[in-house]
């Protein structure tokens, strides 16, 4: 370990903002290409941040996990900025609750801590179609979106138009916190490598941010991606884990832009987790050795994920193999636990301390020198943990609630269900084009005076992304684009009219690679044989809330796929709610909501997760009631029993 070089590190890493709100001083925040630094007001800095993205975590959370991160020795938080999540529909913003940015700025800025801000427009970060919007399928031409393309930059003008004006205020030179903004996100790994439309994006950020704050590009470690990705005028940095090796990383920046410091803006201390799949863990210490590396070239550098939270709702996204859509396709799980240092539930682990301890022994390391050495550019402020510098946060304790008893109320084939008129077509038609994001759509054509010999090959040309097959009502299989299963064989009656029904669900779009533009639904035609099925009628069911169920009353028994609701009052004991995971043992696959909000996908046959994240924000302590509702597609427990456990369990058996 090169103590020296970490001794360089923090005694230059500015911490205190009190200083430099000084309001007869310019506030700057540049690049210095000869001395390899940033230059904060002048003077040498670096950060070490951690990533926090406030569309995964409950607003009335956001501050616990802001000052856990402080606490481990951070200096500075990340986050991406969701288009989606703030226009949900064309021209209809949405700024509250967990939308709520500024407040979640505001809170960055009165713990002392500075914001790199990732305002896409694409961002990735494992969301649903990496954080676009869906309706941008409808009013963009195939293969424009992140291009040159007119109508792309049209609505990417008219989002920053309302979305950046409110991030002005807060940028490091208006006095703020914001110190760095990116521009797109790992854009070299797209195919479209096209500069016309990143020097139009960079002119687009400039308008707004000026100078002030640093424009800034993240690109993976490979030659490659640097090539595409690199913007003329914004500083390049890279993104890489714990096995890369960091000085040839380094020095894909140096190259492109021929010095500047060292910067690691996605340092990987955990992975992403899919469906289907072992939960990913990344060792602690491999962590640690790689902090070392980096604090020793004297690097700013920010882990993704410091705390991943939740993908509440339909909002997690999928990925896919680089040459086929549909091949490979692997969705991921509700929880974004991501194996961080902080848990889904924001409780520090292992991980955490053994970072925390590593930042103290630098500062440490640093007092002892001081009296001793002069580093040229040495700053009047160590970094400092501050009042929290003794802080050694705990986990919160969890409720386990105990087994609740749901009843059956209506089964999806029910015409009570229909939220929004069926649509007809000849062909099939994608939820893009019937205007739904979400949820589920149910295909029903009718088949008449067949003549064909039993058994007969069903195709779907492109199942985006997971379909049951019913004929009258009844389930006669499955088709599914992780398995790249689109055929199957049917007995059809040639006597009389069936009904074939397909229940197409949409997993979550892709939203990394060259797949994004991932349309849901049937995407082509339905063959039996060689003849092409029609007319089709089409009912959606994006499951936006379920308030619509309280004028439900339960029934005996109900065929699946269908709703079953359970209403409850927590113990007595627990007027402080607590929060919970819910256990979804026994049932096969669906979506729960609690108090109607969705709290996201399950699928515990499948795996790793079993559990699903209930923050106590979302439940009502006595005497209130609490109402939980399922949505069960194919197998519910013969006794309907859920249960409420204090412990979560993300990495259960797999089945493939």
């Amino acid at each position: 370990m090169h103590w020296f070089g970490i001794y360089c590190f923090w005694s230059l890493f500015t911490y205190v903002l009190s200083d430099t709100h000084n309001s007869t001083k310019e506030r700057t925040f540049i690049v210095d290409y000869e001395k390899n630094e940033f230059l904060k007001d002048g003077e040498v800095f670096r950060y070490v941040s951690g990533d926090l993205h406030y569309f995964r975590i409950p607003r009335l959370y956001w501050k616990d996990r802001i000052q856990k991160i402080k606490a481990a020795g951070l200096n500075a938080i990340t986050t991406y900025v969701e288009w989606s999540l703030h226009e949900p529909f064309p021209g209809i913003y949405n700024f509250e609750g967990m939308a709520d940015l500024e407040y979640f700025i505001k809170l960055i800025q009165d713990e002392g801590m500075y914001l790199l801000l990732r305002p896409g427009p694409y961002i990735c970060a494992e969301r649903d179609f990496g954080g676009f919007p869906y309706w941008l399928l409808n009013v963009t031409p195939k293969g424009s979106l992140r291009t040159n393309d007119s109508s792309y930059k049209k609505y990417v003008s008219k989002w920053f138009s309302v979305f950046m004006p409110k991030i002005q205020p807060y940028l490091y030179g208006n006095g703020g916190n914001i110190i760095m903004v990116q521009v797109e996100n790992e854009y070299g790994s797209y195919h479209a490598c096209d500069l016309d439309y990143k020097l139009w994006l960079r002119d687009l950020f400039k308008g707004y941010v000026e100078n002030k704050a640093l424009l800034y590009t993240i690109d993976m470690c490979q030659q490659s991606s640097f090539d595409c990705g690199s913007i003329p005028e914004v500083y390049a940095t890279v993104d890489f884990g714990i096995s890369a090796n960091a000085s040839t990383c380094f020095n894909l920046m140096k190259k492109v832009q021929k010095g500047g410091p060292p910067v690691n803006s996605e340092f990987y201390p955990g992975w992403l987790a899919h469906w289907q799949e072992p939960h990913p863990t990344v060792n602690s210490n491999d962590v640690v050795r790689q902090m070392k590396s980096m604090l020793s070239m004297n690097a700013s550098f920010s882990f993704y994920m410091f705390h991943g939270g939740t993908n509440f709702g339909f909002t997690s996204g999928a990925n896919t193999n680089d040459t086929n859509a549909n091949i490979g396709y692997i969705p991921q799980l509700t929880s974004y636990d991501y194996d961080a240092p902080l848990t889904e539930a924001g409780d520090p682990t292992e991980k955490y301390f053994k970072i925390k301890q590593t930042l103290e022994n630098a500062s440490v390391s640093l007092n002892s020198l001081h009296s001793h050495t002069k580093v040229e550019g040495l700053t009047r402020y160590f970094y400092k943990h501050s009042d929290t510098n003794d802080v050694s946060p705990t986990s919160m304790h969890k409720a386990a609630y105990g087994v609740y008893y749901l009843q059956p109320l209506v089964s999806i084939f029910e015409t009570v269900t229909h939220r929004i008129e069926p649509m007809s077509s000849a062909a099939p038609i994608t939820f893009e084009a019937m205007d739904i994001n979400t949820g589920f759509v149910m295909y029903e054509t009718t088949l008449l005076n067949n003549k064909f010999q039993n058994p007969v090959n069903l195709t779907v040309e492109s199942v985006r992304d997971r379909a049951i097959i019913y004929l009258d009502r009844v389930q006669v299989g499955t088709m599914n684009r992780l398995k790249a299963n689109t055929t199957m064989y049917l007995n059809i009656s040639n006597n009389s009219a069936q009904k074939l029904s397909i229940l197409i669900e949409n997993q979550g779009r892709i939203n990394y690679g060259d797949f994004i533009e991932d349309r849901k639904g049937i995407v082509g035609d339905v063959l039996l044989e060689n003849t092409k099925l029609g007319p089709w009628k089409m009912i959606a069911h994006p499951l936006n809330e379920t308030s619509w169920l309280s004028s439900i009353k339960p029934v005996d028994s109900v065929q699946v796929p269908a709703f079953y609701r359970t209403q409850f009052i927590l113990p007595e004991n627990y007027t402080n709610t607590l929060d919970t995971y819910l256990d979804t043992s026994g049932w096969t696959k669906g979506v729960a909501f609690l108090n109607n909000i969705n709290l996201g996908r399950y699928w515990p046959l499948a795996g790793p997760q079993v559990t699903l994240y209930v923050p106590a924000t979302f439940l009502k302590p006595p005497p209130n009631v609490n109402t939980l509702v399922m949505f069960e597609l194919e197998s519910a427990p013969q006794d309907l029993a859920i249960k409420f456990v204090d412990k979560s369990i993300l990495n259960g058996p797999i089945n493939t």
